[in-house]
């Protein structure tokens, strides 16, 4: 006897299309950054008034207790014959606002600041800035260094400056000369 095999009707193959989800989206009230409070200081308008007004020179904020920031500033006006740059110390009252101005904490007394009337810079880049308003060959030295990569200008920084207490001590008089 032969045998006989049953007779299955053949499978249709059915193709779907994928689903496909559509990701929530926030509100767009949510997305958007919160507007500054009412009573928030613009420190710039208020600082310009203050210190830029009668006098567009750049403002040199420093340490006024470490003896390296102090030593810094002094190297700095024996070699600003032009007295370019004002100074002012981070602790000071006016420094506070200049800080404040920057963006940064008006207690941050971890760096030097140079401030212009529309720029502020900090760190390596403070340091190189005012080199470049020095007697020769400082503004030439600046330049070379800033072929240096800013990390590795900020990291040799900050190592002297998380250091600057214990290498070179604190005044003894615990406020700066100027």
């Amino acid at each position: 006897m032969a045998n006989v095999l049953p007779v299955v009707p053949r499978a249709r193959l059915i193709v779907q299309t994928p689903v496909r989800f559509r990701r929530a989206r926030a509100p767009q009230a949510a997305l958007r950054t919160p507007s500054p409070p009412s009573d928030a200081v613009d420190w710039v308008k208020a600082t310009n008034a203050e210190f830029f007004q009668s006098d567009s020179r750049p403002i040199m904020l420093f340490d006024g207790v470490c003896n390296l920031c102090n030593g810094g500033v002094r190297f700095v006006r024996d070699n600003d014959p032009n007295r370019i740059i004002r100074y002012q110390a981070l602790q000071s009252e006016s420094g506070r606002k200049l800080l404040q101005r920057c963006g940064r904490s008006p207690d941050d007394i971890s760096s030097v600041v140079f401030v212009e009337k529309d720029s502020s810079y900090i760190k390596s880049e403070a340091v190189l800035r005012i080199m470049e308003h020095l007697d020769l060959p400082f503004p030439q030295l600046a330049f070379f260094l800033k072929i240096v990569p800013l990390f590795a200008r900020d990291f040799a920084y900050d190592n002297v400056a998380n250091n600057r207490y214990s290498l070179f001590g604190r005044s003894e008089s615990g406020s700066c000369e100027i």
